[in-house]
């Protein structure tokens, strides 16, 4: 007899066959984000010798201003960006674009393209990572980001090697399965994982509802992993335990994982907050007083010293450079350590008089703000510094386990229904006496 219709049975019968369509490439895609979680970190202990620092008995890093003439001098290009770790024993980062500043380049009035726009925040995680000559040739794209000894001026290196490759490589598999296309055009392995990613947030809202109990006496059940159960018990169990306990920092990252997928997805995300998601980058810095124009410019040691002033912290500082003589320096401070918020506060200041032309700082913005500009952080799991990395981690690696734990309980309870099937019904025994009538 066949059991009549029931919600849960729906919900049941949609949790599987969804999870069975999109399964492959939620797992590849949970897979690389397991990966990428730690990249940062695993590049710098493959290759010390770039990514550390020997920090003398006197530590007295050289100006940055200095930092920067001579790298221009050497690589003959323009420094766009700097990025000063509070870490000591970390190398300073100087992103440089060949071709500009230097002999035969652009003057400096000349508007410099970066790269960084919209499109370019929404292009991935790392758009802000620079490769040989950034992406497109020499000269061009984001350029290249060298690692300077800030004590001895020494070029260490640069942020190409193998580990990076890998990682780009890892990133291209999460993002588009791999798949180019060139710019403006639709890549097919983008429309994918976005779609399977819209199929996952409908597993995991699904999930939620198959495993709350119907009877409420028995919710801790599902709380708990039978281990003396068979091994069919134990993969219940560990589809139904720990897809509950990582389910909400899974829809966290599809949700917003999403706003790199779709463009409608994004706009209308921002809609709902009510403020533009990865605005960051398209935002133009303010204007300097062009009217100080013949004035000695402010060194950067300066304006760091104003905006240590204004944000009275120890961090992280990533500084832009003006691109022309007209826009202004800006210059972004997050905090670290361990448990530290990953959001950054900003300062804009005149780049001939070193006055603070705007501050922003993240804890005075308003909630969907804070939101908005969170996305990226909430998706890459750093929001809480290395705490919540580590907390993505796993909960990424349960993701990675479950297509393949709820594979493994539709197979066994398909190879019971198909046993029950083959069961032969037993003939009707007669009597002898019943037989010879």
């Amino acid at each position: 007899m066949k059991k009549g219709f029931t919600w849960r049975k729906l919900f049941n019968d949609i949790h599987l066959w969804l999870g069975l369509a999109s399964g492959l490439v939620l797992f590849v895609v949970c897979l690389t984000g397991t990966i990428f979680t730690f990249h940062t970190e695993i590049e710098e202990m493959l290759e010390p010798e770039k990514y550390k620092v020997e920090v003398p008995a006197n530590a007295v890093a050289l100006s940055p201003d200095v930092l920067i003439g001579q790298l221009q001098a050497a690589q003959k290009g323009k420094v766009t960006a700097l990025q000063i770790p509070q870490d000591p024993a970390k190398p300073y980062r100087l992103t440089l674009k060949k071709g500009e500043g230097g002999k035969g380049g652009k003057p400096e009035g000349a508007k410099a393209k970066t790269g960084e726009g919209p499109k370019a925040e929404a292009a991935g995680p790392v758009a802000g990572k620079g490769g040989k000559g950034g992406k497109g040739g020499p000269g061009g794209g984001r350029g290249t980001t060298y690692l300077v000894n800030q004590y001895t001026g020494e070029v260490k290196g640069t942020t190409e090697g193998p580990a990076h490759g890998f990682f780009e490589a890892v990133e291209g598999l999460h993002r588009t399965l791999l798949v180019k296309r060139e710019s403006g055009e639709l890549n097919p392995g983008k429309i994918i994982v976005g779609a399977s990613t819209i199929i996952f947030v409908f597993i995991i809202l699904t999930g939620l509802v198959i495993w709350f109990p119907k009877k409420l006496k028995n919710w801790k059940q599902g709380l708990k992993v039978k281990t003396s159960g068979n091994w069919k018990r134990i993969n219940h169990d560990l589809h139904n335990s720990l897809g509950f306990y990582s389910s909400f920092l899974l829809l966290i990252m599809a949700l917003t994982g999403l706003c790199w997928s779709f463009d409608w997805y994004r706009q209308g995300a921002s809609a709902v907050l009510g403020d533009q998601i990865f605005k960051q980058r398209s935002e133009k810095p303010m204007t300097s007083d062009l009217a100080a124009i013949s004035n000695q410019k402010p060194g950067l040691s300066q304006l760091i010293q104003t905006t240590n002033g204004l944000l009275p912290y120890e961090g992280n500082y990533r500084i832009t450079l003006p691109a022309d003589s007209a826009a202004a320096v800006v210059l972004s401070k997050t905090q670290s350590g361990f448990f530290a918020l990953s959001a950054a506060d900003k300062v804009q200041l005149d780049q001939y008089t070193g006055q603070p032309l705007k501050v922003e700082k993240f804890a005075d913005k308003k909630w969907n703000e804070k939101v908005a500009a969170s996305v990226k952080a909430l998706h890459l799991g750093d929001i809480f510094g290395t705490f919540s990395k580590i907390i993505y981690f796993i909960c990424c690696l349960i993701a990675t386990s479950l297509p393949i734990t709820g594979t493994l309980i539709w197979w066994n309870k398909l190879k019971k229904k198909s046993k029950q099937q083959q069961v032969p019904t037993r003939p009707a025994v007669t009597s002898p006496a019943v037989s010879q009538v």
